[in-house]
């Protein structure tokens, strides 16, 4: 039974508690540590690890502190010389080549934003339960089977997007760099389709845009879409 906490989602700052009910993860760190040991009422001693998708500060700003605490960090040796802090608690992986933490075993695999070299994470556990997580993406290339939960960006809408550059309300830059660095509903809805929903339990919504997002909508297509529990956290 996965248990899925958002401590935190959006542009000021992304973390995601995750357990099996043996083995707790954080997905992401870009708050600081002390919000993290508030949210989780101080209990951070058995966490076994944290994840990080790419070296955006809303993801990895706590990386340091995290370190310090002793918990390791898994990223991609692109994003670990981006981050460029040196400590022996930083664990560069491999792209597609999985590891074990606890309970889990964790896939990471290549996804398409602005940086270094980002990753989402497909993690796996022993009693079945397989859950993908991507955020700032504007693309995922491939396909998953028997997903039981997806924890999967949902940024913005190209309706929402375009209405608000035609009022002014955005730059025109700005719509270039969410176009090539985001997962749009669109996006998403087609993603959905495209794999297999047949276990899936929970599908939940991150990092939805403050000005070029609505949750409603976005809830309720996902909803019709695919017949299954969403949570827009």
């Amino acid at each position: 039974m996965i248990e899925i906490k958002t401590l935190a989602t959006g542009s000021t700052g992304n973390c995601y508690w995750i357990t099996d009910g043996i083995t707790p993860l954080l997905l992401e760190c870009g708050i600081t540590f002390k919000n993290i040991q508030k949210a989780l009422n101080f209990k951070t001693s058995d966490i076994a690890g944290v994840l990080v998708t790419h070296e955006h500060n809303d993801h990895c700003k706590a990386v340091s502190e995290v370190a310090d605490r002793g918990l390791n960090i898994y990223m991609s040796p692109g994003t670990k010389e981006a981050i460029g802090i040196n400590h022996h608690r930083i664990k560069a992986v491999e792209n597609k080549k999985q590891f074990k933490l606890g309970t889990w075993t964790v896939l990471p695999f290549d996804v398409q934003h602005d940086v270094s070299e980002p990753f989402g994470f497909l993690l796996a556990n022993e009693a079945g339960d397989k859950l993908l997580f991507a955020t700032d993406t504007y693309y995922i290339k491939y396909k998953f089977q028997g997903l039981t939960h997806l924890m999967v960006e949902c940024n913005y809408s190209q309706k929402i997007l375009n209405e608000n550059v035609d009022s002014g309300r955005i730059h025109e830059f700005l719509r270039k760099r969410v176009v090539k660095s985001h997962f749009s509903l669109e996006n998403m809805l087609l993603f959905l389709k495209a794999n297999d929903l047949s276990k899936v339990q929970e599908i939940h919504l991150l990092h939805l845009s403050d000005t070029n997002s609505d949750e409603a909508v976005f809830k309720k297509a996902v909803q019709e879409q695919t017949g299954k529990l969403v949570y827009v956290p």
